[in-house]
């Protein structure tokens, strides 16, 4: 099982949903770093389960670090990360364990685990062990931001209804991170939500799209061919549970594009070569162009629905039907937000890294 991802800077997640933790393990920062417990704490809230929107188990998602951190400042060696599973009822989950939940990852993880998987509440393929990306990222962000990088995540749509794409891109970043429910206009929100209340109503669930901007990145930064920026972008992303498509810039819609319209014309600014659209999404031939890298991912309807399904018997072989029992999430995306901003700044963190040496982000 691949439970590692980066070069220089490489995150790897251990845990499953009901075992006794989760956590993660962030290897490759320099030493001096700032690690600031208050912002990992504020990160870790925006992943929460919160209110009506989001399922009834309430976890305190205290963040332990075990190693790589010494008066607040990180030592250069790995820094583990370690959270605590405290509210879960395995007994919600008995009956499936033969029955394959339609879209989880049950009877894929039966064929390649042979049955010693861990099925409770998802085991290992659970959204629950994002929570440890979500406290290594939060020390890449703020690596970041020190060193001019912003990263920010918007609900673009849910359940159809449509939010505003970036305008001001500095000014929506700061308004989003003070959000736990992140939509830029707050008319758009409240459709939203009114949305998940009602699939939940219904027994049902949610989807929708989120769209990131990073501001401030360094021009020149990946590779061409298997080490562009996004594809690794991709990688990680795909990596989070329910996110089913990704895509950069104008995304499927430059293919009904005229290459005039498409290509993004070059201009000075002071002496700084920008463009006047952004298509490409701040990448060209995998490489990073100094313009806001964009990009989109979609998040399917959370699975665990409370409707009758029919499903197969594992053991059996038969046809059957299921109803989910237990606390599940009427939508997920607003919750997956947070932990978009977190791989995506894992991932850059790795190719500053490789490009200018691991000393550069604790540099002033």
């Amino acid at each position: 099982m691949k439970n590692t991802f980066g070069q220089s800077v490489a995150v790897t997640i251990f845990g499953e949903s009901h075992g006794n933790m989760i956590g993660a393990v962030l290897d490759g920062l320099a030493s001096g770093i700032e690690v600031d417990e208050d912002f990992i704490a504020s990160q870790m809230e925006l992943r929460k389960s919160v209110g009506s929107l989001s399922t009834a188990r309430r976890e305190a998602d205290k963040v332990k670090i075990v190693s790589g951190v010494f008066n607040g400042r990180t030592t250069g060696t790995p820094i583990t990360f370690i959270i605590e599973n405290a509210d879960t009822r395995s007994k919600d989950y008995g009956e499936l364990a033969y029955k394959a939940r339609p879209a989880h990852a049950d009877y894929t993880a039966q064929l390649k685990y042979h049955g010693f998987q861990d099925f409770r509440g998802g085991g290992h393929f659970s959204g629950r062990i994002t929570a440890g990306l979500v406290a290594s990222g939060a020390v890449a962000i703020k690596a970041l931001r020190r060193k001019g990088i912003f990263i920010g995540t918007h609900i673009l749509s849910c359940g159809g209804v449509k939010d505003r794409s970036f305008n001001n891109i500095r000014e929506d970043i700061d308004f989003l991170n003070g959000l736990d429910f992140a939509v830029l206009d707050g008319n758009s929100a409240e459709k939203m939500k009114e949305k998940i209340e009602n699939a939940k109503a219904d027994g049902d669930s949610v989807g929708g799209r989120l769209e990131t901007v990073v501001t401030g990145f360094p021009s020149g930064i990946g590779e061409p061919w298997f080490d562009t920026i996004e594809g690794l972008l991709a990688h990680i992303l795909f990596s989070i549970p329910a996110v089913k498509g990704v895509e950069f810039g104008a995304g499927f819609e430059v293919a009904d594009m005229y290459g005039s319209t498409a290509n993004d014309a070059y201009f000075s600014d002071n002496g700084k070569v920008c463009t006047k659209t952004n298509n490409c999404g701040g990448i060209l031939g995998g490489i990073t162009n100094g313009m806001p890298i964009i990009f989109r991912t979609a998040v399917k309807p959370t699975p665990s629905i409370y409707k009758e399904q029919n499903t197969i018997d594992l053991k059996t072989g038969e046809e059957t039907t299921l109803q989910i029992k237990g606390r599940h999430d009427p939508a997920i995306i607003h919750r997956a937000r947070v932990v978009v901003d977190s791989v995506t700044a894992l991932v850059l963190c790795d190719q500053l890294a490789l490009r200018f040496g691991t000393d550069w982000l604790a540099k002033d």
